[in-house]
């Protein structure tokens, strides 16, 4: 069984993803086989092996991010599904994907499950400078949530008024735009000095969890260089 979907992969646009405003990001459906998606979301990790992380401070006056919390190992007891997933996201194809979709292949990703019960949100911020940027799969369906509930990341334009070492609340923001988070849906977006992005409070009955997979690209290079790449990028493109 293929999980991926290497074929919806390829059919993305880089250059559209990459001049998207107010930062890169798009919110494609079908990056995983059908088959596979229902697969993974059979076998998701148990809340019972997560760590609770609950009113950790933030940096620049933001809003605790309260979940719980599972971070990949290599040596971690997984289902043959999610530990098939992982060689692949760990495989050349998807590493070309994202190499052609940033502009450059000097990153290493990192993984972990977030799973958000009622009343917790993710205050609007921008991700650390180490980040290039996050590939979110979102593991809700209309059988085990409801939009109304919440779980959207909302990506935020703040027309370049805010220092990233703010705190600005969701109403401050010029424009909101809502992904889709229900279904087999993913949201991919790199990391800006503009990037501000967060989810609004769940209101899910007790017992309900926004549940998300989320590949972590890390970064090898300084933000120069990431520039660098980028203006090659779109060179090459034009």
């Amino acid at each position: 069984m293929s999980y991926l979907d290497f074929d919806a992969l390829e059919r993305l646009d880089a250059r559209a993803f990459q001049t998207q405003h107010p930062y890169p990001w798009i919110n494609p459906y079908g990056l995983l086989t059908a088959e596979g998606f229902n697969a993974l979301r059979d076998t998701l990790p148990e809340a019972s092996r997560f760590e609770q992380v609950f009113g950790k401070p933030r940096r620049h006056g933001q809003q605790p991010h309260d979940r719980l919390a599972l971070e990949y190992t290599p040596d971690m007891a997984l289902s043959p599904h999610w530990q098939a997933f992982m060689e692949e996201l760990q495989g050349p194809r998807y590493r070309q994907f994202m190499s052609r979709m940033l502009g450059s292949h000097r990153f290493d990703l990192q993984f972990h499950w977030h799973y958000t019960p009622q009343s917790c949100s993710v205050s609007p911020h921008c991700d650390a400078k180490y980040k290039l940027g996050s590939h979110i799969f979102y593991f809700n369906t209309q059988d085990d949530w409801r939009p109304e509930w919440g779980g959207q990341t909302v990506v935020l334009d703040d027309g370049g008024r805010f220092n990233y070492r703010s705190a600005p609340a969701f109403e401050d923001f010029d424009n909101q735009i809502e992904s889709t988070a229900t279904g087999n849906y993913s949201f991919l977006f790199t990391r800006r000095g503009n990037s501000w992005h967060g989810v609004r409070e769940i209101t899910s009955p007790p017992g309900y969890y926004r549940k998300v997979f989320i590949v972590v690209i890390r970064s090898r290079e300084p933000l120069q260089s990431l520039k660098q790449s980028f203006k090659r990028l779109m060179t090459r493109s034009s």
